[in-house]
This record gives C-alpha cells, structure tokens and sequence, in this order.
C-alpha cells in the first residue's frame, strides 16, 4: 500500500477520536497501542490519577539507553464557538489538504509514524525506537511531565528525540518556556463609604499588578547575550484581572491571571521570588483589618524551555533528512524542555504550519505529511 495513502487513512481514524483536553483519550491510545502490539512493540499505557487519560510509551529494538523517541499529543483544543465548513472530527479532502481538529496539531505527525511504524518494526535496529503519545499538552504539559518522570524512575534514558509539533518541517532547537498563574486575592467586604472597614480585593490586585509590570520591565535588561529569541528576553504578561460586582461595594476577592515565558529558567526564579515577597509585604496590612485574608498563587502550568545546544546528533541527522540550512527558534512551547531535562538531544519538526492549529478548518496538506514520511524513512540508516 502506497505509504502517503495509508498515512491518509490513519490521519482520518485519528481525527475521528474527538480527544479534546476535557474529555480524555483512552480510545485513541487502546487503539494505538494494539496497533503498536500487533507490530511487535512493546507498549506501556501509564494511566492519570483521574484514570480518564492515559501515555502510551511502544518501543520497537533492543533495551536499553540511547534510542530515539518520536514523540507527539494526543490531546486537541475545543471546537466550540469555531465556525467550520464540516464536522471537525471527520477529516474532509479538499484540494490536497486534510481538514479536521488536530490535523496539524499534531496528528498528522502521529499518523506519519503510525505509518511508518511497521518498516521500523522490521529495521535491523542497533538502539531502540520509541513512539511516546502522552495528554494533555495543550493544558500544561501534564502528560509529557508524567511520561518524564516515569522513564527517570524506571531508569530508561533514550538519547534523542523528535517532537513532530508543526513546523513546516523546519527544524527547531529552541523555544521559552511557559508558566502560567493565577494569583488569588481574599479580602474583606464592606460598604464603599467606609473603605477603611474593609479589604479592598481590587486594589490589592492593582497593587500586585503593577509590581508584576515592574518586574516586566527588569526582565527586559537580563536578557542573554547572543538569545536568539525574538524578543530576546522573558516576556511577562497580564491576561486577566476580576474582581467586585457594584460600584459601592468594597470587593472581598480578586484574581489575576499572569504568565512569563522565561529565555533562562534563572528569570522565571527570579520573578516568583520577587512577586512571593512582595505578596508577604502586603499581608500585615490586610491582616490588621482582618484576619482572613490571604494571597496565594495557583500554578496552572510551568512547561520548561528548550535550550539550544551545540553539536546536538539529533539535529544533525534531522537537518540532513530534511535538507534544512539551518536552525530555528519559534515563540510557542512544547514539551520538548520536558524530554530534555531528562538528558535527551531534542529538536522539534513536524508536518503543517502552526498558523492553523486551534482555529477552525485546521487542516495539514498532503506536502508536508510526504515530507514528513521521507524524513522518518530516513531515520533507517542512522539506526541500524
């Protein structure tokens, strides 16, 4: 069977598993994984402690370290409120491109290594092959930072790994990372008129806001020389802030939704510990009015960055396959930081462009999953 044609046919069976973020993805990862087992992988299905979602880790060769592991998310963003032209979980064929949730973020990926996992099972493999599909990527990385830490605890060091996010099928070395909070404010309620009775939620907020654009400002002369990044520093920014129902009523919670992409993972260290002692700073104020106030700060997701490396194997072998001239950086995360902590040479390259991923008639054209196929195909020869 031609090879693009059964890439086609697993892209449309994946789309067809509705696996957004809130619902789960056990169906896709029992069929993934007998798919993989009927090929002779070994398959390890790690479940979440909702037991709603589930990794799927399939090796293919020998045991033991430095083998590769090809690497995509199961998990889709929502449909709703997006208007498309056909239903978004069954892949439509127009004028050479795949439509559906997920086509190129990212299993148009999956779908290519699913393809070609039946050659890598009869490849004369020196050092393994893993596939790792994990969950909940596009809410904080959850899945990828459970995988990582079940291979650190069970002592499996693969050495490389492709993270096959859209990228046109450029290749990436580098990325910030993500952290994001949200920062919660208990006041006290009260009257408008006696505003010292009470614990204004809001303004401690402002307060807390505007020594957050402080720090964004100091972020702004650390960054590293020669960043690659566009801009070349942390980044902070401010998403939302809420709090009070009346003009006359003192508001007695607040909250503020924030976030930094970090270049360093010293800036993000930096500015927690800056914004926690600024927080310990307002706190005696509020408590000699009350005592059941509080500040606390909810973290929502902190993905770590991919750092450049020299002389990095991985890239070498995938700049080759894929004729690139040289490397990129880009502005959104992955979970490639993730598999790097654990000591793994990451790049990420995979079929499709991110302009298209979250928004309606999402779609990945024959071109890039070609492209994507010829690439893997051509991992053989540095594997065997």
């Amino acid at each position: 069977m031609d090879l693009l044609y059964r890439t086609e046919e697993l892209l449309g069976e994946l789309i067809a598993f509705p696996t957004v973020s809130a619902d789960g993805n056990l169906d896709l990862i029992a069929w993934a994984a007998n798919y993989l087992k009927d090929l002779g992988a070994i398959c390890d299905v790690t479940l979440d402690e909702t037991g709603q979602k589930a990794n799927l880790f399939a090796t293919f060769g020998p045991e033991g370290d430095g083998g590769l592991v090809l690497s995509g998310h199961s998990d889709v963003v929502p449909v709703e409120d997006q208007e498309w032209s056909s239903d978004p979980f069954v892949m439509d064929d127009r004028e050479g491109r795949l439509y559906g949730r997920g086509a190129c973020d990212m299993k148009g990926f999956i779908a290519c290594v699913l393809a070609v996992a039946p050659r890598i099972a009869e490849w004369p493999l020196t050092r393994p092959v893993h596939i790792a599909l994990t969950y909940d990527e596009e809410v904080g990385c959850f899945g990828a930072r459970a995988l990582v830490d079940d291979l650190r605890a069970r002592e499996i060091r693969p050495a490389m790994a492709i993270l096959g996010e859209p990228t046109m099928m450029r290749v990436i070395n580098g990325h910030k990372g993500c952290y994001e909070y949200t920062t919660h404010i208990t006041g006290c309620a009260g009257h408008g008129s006696a505003p010292d009775h009470g614990v204004n939620a809001a303004v401690c907020a402002a307060r807390y806001a505007r020594r957050l654009m402080e720090l964004e400002g100091e972020l702004r002369t650390r960054a590293p020389e020669g960043s690659p990044f566009s801009p070349a520093w942390t980044t902070l920014n401010i998403g939302r802030i809420h709090s009070g129902h009346a003009h006359n009523v003192i508001p007695d919670h607040a909250e503020i939704d924030w976030e930094m992409r970090p270049v360093q993972r010293s800036d993000a260290e930096h500015v927690l510990a800056e914004i926690d002692r600024f927080a310990e700073e307002m706190l005696p104020a509020m408590l000699s009015v009350h005592s059941e106030v509080a500040i606390t700060r909810e973290v929502i997701a902190e993905t770590q960055g991919l750092h450049p490396v020299k002389d990095s194997e991985v890239a070498t072998i995938v700049s080759a396959l894929t004729g690139a001239n040289g490397l990129d950086v880009v502005a959104f995360g992955t979970e490639a930081g993730l598999f790097q902590s654990l000591g793994m040479d990451c790049v990420v390259c995979g079929p499709g462009s991110i302009e298209q991923a979250h928004k309606p008639d999402e779609y990945v054209s024959r071109d890039q999953l070609s492209a994507c196929l010829h690439m893997l195909q051509g991992l053989e020869k540095h594997l065997t």
